[in-house]
């Protein structure tokens, strides 16, 4: 059987393949040999194998001991407000985030409510891979106890962070896509506790979904037409387990992933100053809305447990990934869909705009996004022929390569899955990262 995708915060694969209930419950048993003594949480998105797979990671963790707070469905940035909440010493969600219904994974969170760091994660996928478990006899075997309320303390954090009394003022009408995703049960339940009145697709967390589950603009053509359908405000669309938006606006125009995490930023920003933390394959909006007002701005390598590491270092105000991830410290470390949503409804109640407006308003630059084939004893000779393939451009080994010029960038990171190295480039134009993306090909290639 083929090895699941195991990352720094857990393990992906695809269900009866690289992912079984016997591998996952052995991955989750040696996960809870790195944690000190207390209960572990266990969530899952609505995927239909997640049930299967929550019953199987409860037994193993009962079987080494652990007592269990199985919450059922929630949204990853749920569980990580959960486990603080019900001070467990971690968590498990099972999730595939973005990827289709045939997969599901692990997500691993630590006590404080974010995700495991990378050593931990390494330790755990050593464990793993060694077998060393540590079974318990019948006498000391863990208990399972189930959890009613689960998004009570989450919308209350998230709702503390805006002007609730002025979003309802105006009314909202809002579209959500959840998509058969969990994102529908504290996302509905929070617009509304926003005075908007809302159309939901895919309320239903049965992971049945009606589109490709990324949030993307090839997957929302039809969501967009449901928007302009329903005369909405703006749509809202959220990957399978929540932690990602994109936005589409008024008219029905898919404004995207990036332009979540700085429209929030900028509204974050215009309220109280401080450090901003991004990963360095996110759009350089972040970097010049910090510019714009003042504060310091920080990149982390490509990952949410290398954000969440540099925010906690530099006290950042605010971060995210461009992914659609944005994360708020008063709510949590933790990607989140439900303050990316609170907080456009503020910026937009606040200063009495439509959202094409105000995207009018940020900086404006162009993504394309690539990937060649290359092997890994490769990839080292080739960064270097790129650095001097550019050598007007400012280089960082960070993550990969990136080259930076005055207004675009270019960046090379080698994939840890598969034989390739993802290729990155955002520019004024569109043609113009193309060919930023073009022409590092072709220096590949000749390597």
């Amino acid at each position: 059987m083929p090895e699941p995708i195991i990352s720094v915060s857990g393990l992906r694969g695809i269900i009866g393949e690289s992912l079984t209930p016997d591998l996952a419950l052995r991955f989750a048993a040696a996960f809870a040999g790195s944690l000190p003594p207390g209960p572990v949480v266990v969530t899952r998105d609505g995927r239909g194998s997640g049930r299967m797979l929550s019953e199987a990671i409860c037994a193993g963790l009962c079987a080494v001991g652990r007592s269990v707070l199985q919450a059922g469905i929630a949204a990853t940035p749920t569980t990580g407000v959960l486990v603080r909440q019900l001070s467990a010493v971690g968590g498990i969600q099972i999730t595939a985030s973005h990827n289709p219904s045939p997969y599901n994974g692990l997500k691993l969170f630590q006590a404080a409510g974010q995700v495991v760091d990378a050593a931990t994660g390494d330790a755990v996928a050593q464990r793993y891979r060694r077998g060393d478990i540590c079974w318990t006899d019948h006498s000391r075997l863990g208990t399972i106890a189930q959890v009613e309320d689960t998004v009570s303390r989450h919308a209350e954090l998230v709702l503390a962070l805006v002007d609730v009394n002025g979003i309802r003022a105006r009314r909202f009408r809002v579209l959500l896509d959840a998509n058969g995703g969990a994102g529908s049960l504290l996302g509905k339940r929070l617009l509304e506790a926003l005075g908007c009145q809302v159309t939901l697709l895919g309320g239903e967390p049965n992971g049945q979904f009606a589109h490709l589950p990324e949030p993307t603009l090839e997957n929302l053509s039809d969501v967009q037409k449901y928007v302009s359908q329903a005369g909405a405000d703006i749509g809202f669309c959220q990957d399978p387990d929540a932690d990602r938006l994109a936005l589409i606006d008024e008219t029905g125009h898919y404004i995207g992933e990036e332009y979540t995490l700085a429209l929030c930023l900028d509204h974050v920003l215009r309220q109280a100053r401080g450090p901003v933390v991004t990963n360095c394959s996110t759009s350089r909006m972040s970097q010049d809305l910090a510019e714009r007002f003042g504060v310091p701005f920080h990149r982390s390598a490509v990952g949410e447990a290398n954000v969440v590491a540099l925010m906690q270092r530099e006290q950042a105000a605010f971060g995210g990934e461009g992914n659609g991830g944005p994360i708020d410290p008063r709510v949590g470390y933790v990607r989140d869909s439900f303050v990316g949503m609170a907080l456009v409804l503020d910026g937009l109640a606040a200063r009495h705009l439509r959202l094409s407006q105000w995207v009018s308003e940020l900086p404006h630059y162009a993504i394309f996004k690539t990937k060649a084939t290359l092997d890994a004893q490769r990839v080292g000779p080739a960064l270097q022929s790129l650095e001097k393939g550019f050598p007007d451009a400012a280089p960082d080994r960070l993550d990969g390569l990136r080259l930076d010029w005055s207004d675009r960038w270019l960046q090379v990171r080698a994939s840890n899955t598969e034989p390739i190295v993802r290729i990155i480039a955002e520019a004024p134009q569109m043609d113009q990262a193309e060919t930023l993306c073009r022409r590092a090909k072709s220096i590949l290639s000749a390597t």
